[in-house]
């Protein structure tokens, strides 16, 4: 019998919390924008979801490629696309769910920001989920550099949020919240919030 660790890899809390809730079931078509080496897919490849990744990493990409190759051969190897985030190729209202997590707070501004959230939000379909886990200054004191850009405790440069802008976001987007805002102190380090939102129907 396999490990947990062998069924679900390093999977972040968050999603794996979703997944027990049932908010994540088979038959969705699932993106994973910034998807790294596939750390979260695992599971998923494993249990037949419909799967597509990116990155704009290349290593990142074959990594994930090669880890769909095994567990998943039925996949396409275009499902896995080397692309930024602000400009991937797939088509409007095509995901029932996209992850995005520890990548937003990478943007170099508010442009990159807004562009990368744009787009992931327009290749959801209406009544589909959002799952964005991001840098945020909820928690603990950061030094403020610029505009959003903050110094975190650990001397990491990151592009930060907070529960104001989030929820502004929210309404922005004309979202509705699936969860409370939650964020993770990591001590003398960090700061992540979970943000998860709906696509409103129509």
């Amino acid at each position: 019998m396999p490990t947990l660790q062998q069924q679900f890899g390093f999977i972040d809390i968050y999603l794996f919390d979703h997944l027990l809730r049932g908010a994540i079931v088979p038959g969705m078509r699932i993106l994973d924008a910034g998807c790294g080496s596939g750390r979260n897919l695992i599971y998923l490849l494993r249990e037949g979801y419909e799967i597509f990744a990116i990155d704009h990493n290349p290593a990142a990409i074959e990594q994930t490629r090669a880890l769909a190759a095994t567990l998943a051969p039925q996949l396409p190897a275009d499902n896995f696309r080397l692309e930024p985030l602000e400009s991937t190729s797939f088509p409007n209202a095509f995901f029932d769910l996209v992850h995005c997590s520890a990548v937003l707070h990478f943007s170099r501004d508010d442009a990159q920001f807004n562009a990368i959230l744009e787009n992931l939000w327009r290749v959801l379909k209406p009544g589909g989920i959002l799952f964005c886990r991001l840098a945020s200054t909820i928690g603990m004191p950061h030094q403020h550099l610029e505009g959003r850009r903050y110094l975190a405790p650990n001397g990491v440069e990151l592009y930060c949020v907070d529960e104001a802008f989030l929820m502004h976001l929210t309404a922005k987007l004309n979202a509705d919240l699936v969860d409370p805002i939650k964020t993770t102190v990591v001590q003398n380090q960090r700061c992540m919030t979970t943000w998860i939102i709906r696509k409103r129907p129509g």
